[in-house]
């Protein structure tokens, strides 16, 4: 059978715990952890929270996914489209892992779940990825996730992008504002 991504729903600021627990189950998972910091009088921190509050990603089959959300504690239920488990790309799954470990203090917004490559997006400077759209503008940085129905975006270091390449996967971009 083949294996897909999924997300599991866990119970608030148990991703970790429920990470730890498939991991020593053997099964393969993702919590997509990012980097803030903390400002306070006397020093700064960085905090590590998860990006996707309440979620982690598992690759299984489609049967493995049902029965796993019931053996492990914590995990309340499934992400579901249209009365199945919702699969999530492999693309995606990269794009998450190579944006988390690039960028700090990304934020999410919401998009269109059913998100193609809008003309009104494309008009922009704008640029496709492996099906993904990436938008480099004005020191921003997007990356819109149509399966999960999230853009990431991150701000691009305070150093001048003005005609520098950024480089995002296995590609090169311009970098313009």
């Amino acid at each position: 059978m083949q294996k897909n991504w999924y997300a599991v729903y866990t119970k608030p600021h148990c991703e970790g715990k429920i990470s730890l627990l498939l991991r020593k189950k053997r099964i393969e998972n993702f919590c997509p952890l990012n980097y803030k910091k903390s400002q306070s009088l006397l020093r700064s921190k960085i905090l590590h929270e998860p990006l996707f509050k309440s979620y982690v990603f598992v690759k299984t089959t489609d049967s493995d996914i049902i029965t796993l959300s019931k053996q492990v504690n914590g995990i309340i239920s499934l992400l579901y489209w249209k009365g199945k488990p919702a699969a999530i790309n492999e693309e995606e799954i990269n794009a998450i892992k190579e944006f988390t470990n690039n960028r700090h203090e990304i934020e999410l917004e919401k998009c269109d779940v059913n998100l193609k490559s809008g003309e009104d997006i494309m008009e922009s400077k704008t640029y496709a990825r492996d099906g993904k759209i990436l938008i480099i503008k004005n020191r921003v940085m997007k990356v819109c996730l149509p399966s999960l129905g999230f853009t990431m975006i991150a701000k691009i270091e305070d150093e001048s992008i003005m005609g520098r390449k950024i480089s995002f996967g296995k590609k090169e971009f311009q970098g313009q504002s």
